[in-house]
């Protein structure tokens, strides 16, 4: 219905902001990411995603298309609402979702609210096939096991140790491949040791 709104920001909430375009006062509920990325009184385009269910009528924005797009694929997932899908979108940014679904990596969602184990490894199994892996996945040229194996069980083994699941899986994504999940960690623990 609409596509994006382009105004003058007029209000900014914890979970909502209101664009000014033409006399009106758009209320978005928007992530805590776009949220940040918005200031009183300047001018900001956020695309839009009109959503009507049996007891509420909402209209969402965001600051990039990417943001839009991972929303609608959240909340296609069954018993994963818009509220939900906010929460992931506050927390993680699209490409770390993408990330966490290549890499089964469900240590990414931990600190969602309102998201457990059981529902991230849920949104992960739903969402295989539907990100776009051209984008986000590792490219490997090496030899040996699976790469993409060896990623995921070396996220889980950073994640054991009580590093961040998304900063896991970012590491681990940014590292060229490897031949042992062990030579993995050791490469991503000397990554993190860097910042």
């Amino acid at each position: 219905m609409y596509a994006h709104i382009r105004g003058i920001v007029d209000q900014i909430g914890v979970d909502r902001a209101v664009i000014e375009a033409g006399g009106v006062g758009y209320e978005l509920n928007c992530s805590s990411a776009t949220l940040r990325t918005l200031t009183l009184g300047a001018s900001a385009k956020l695309y839009t995603h009109f959503h009507l269910s049996q007891d509420a009528v909402a209209l969402y924005g965001f600051a990039s298309d990417e943001e839009r797009a991972m929303f609608r694929k959240l909340i296609a997932i069954s018993r994963i609402g818009p509220k939900v899908a906010l929460n992931v979108l506050s927390v993680l940014a699209p490409e770390d979702v993408t990330l966490a679904v290549l890499t089964d990596n469900a240590a990414a969602f931990d600190r969602v609210p309102g998201m457990g184990r059981k529902t991230a490894a849920r949104v992960i199994l739903e969402l295989k096939g539907k990100v776009d892996a051209a984008d986000q996945a590792p490219q490997d040229q090496g030899p040996g096991a699976s790469s993409a194996s060896i990623r995921t069980e070396a996220i889980a083994a950073l994640v054991a140790l009580g590093y961040d699941g998304a900063e896991a899986g970012r590491v681990v994504a940014g590292l060229p491949a490897a031949d042992t999940v062990e030579e993995m960690i050791k490469n991503a623990l000397r990554e993190i040791s860097k910042k």
